[in-house]
């Protein structure tokens, strides 16, 4: 707890042009606690997979599978953020590798989405490095830093990637 409260509080300012605001009122982000407790609860119903993300033993940030559906649809979609001082170091690209790989292999899914402001270069890297395609834009999609924001949606099927992803990411840094 007191290690995810320090890492956001020390990447407030990073963060706060790509995190999700409350539309309607002043209702205050969800606390640490409250944060857990829905996620837990999402998570025992097979709709959300949170993970923090961890480099060289310290919490750097965090990724969530979330949105998660069977049936005919088997999607979901990734979210994520990690401090300031450990971007550009290949530690988000790795974590979305392995949590889609998972998404794809346990979870048996057939499509991951990630979905971001158009002016989030860094995780256009993201989905780039790691082979995701752009499907589209969804207008004014999520209310981000106090106002609704446009966002770029990118796709990857499980089709596409024999192998898996961190693998074939892997390959293209050697």
């Amino acid at each position: 707890m007191v290690r995810w409260r320090r890492a956001r509080s020390q990447n407030a300012e990073w963060l706060r042009p790509w995190e999700a605001t409350a539309p309607i009122g002043h209702q205050p982000p969800l606390g640490f606690h409250a944060m857990v407790s829905a996620l837990r609860r999402e998570a025992r119903s097979g709709r959300v997979l949170p993970f923090v993300v961890t480099y060289d033993g310290v919490l750097v940030g965090q990724l969530t599978i979330g949105g998660v559906q069977y049936g005919s649809l088997r999607g979901a979609h990734v979210g994520y953020w990690v401090g300031e001082e450990f971007a550009g170091r290949g530690i988000i690209p790795t974590a979305v590798a392995l949590a889609t790989d998972h998404a794809f292999t346990t979870l048996r899914l057939h499509r991951v989405e990630i979905s971001m402001r158009p002016e989030n270069g860094p995780s256009r890297r993201v989905t780039e490095k790691l082979g995701f395609r752009f499907e589209g834009e969804r207008p004014a999609y999520l209310h981000i830093d106090g106002q609704w924001r446009d966002h770029l949606v990118f796709v990857l099927l499980a089709g596409e990637v024999s192998g898996g992803v961190l693998e074939r990411w892997r390959r293209t840094q050697g």
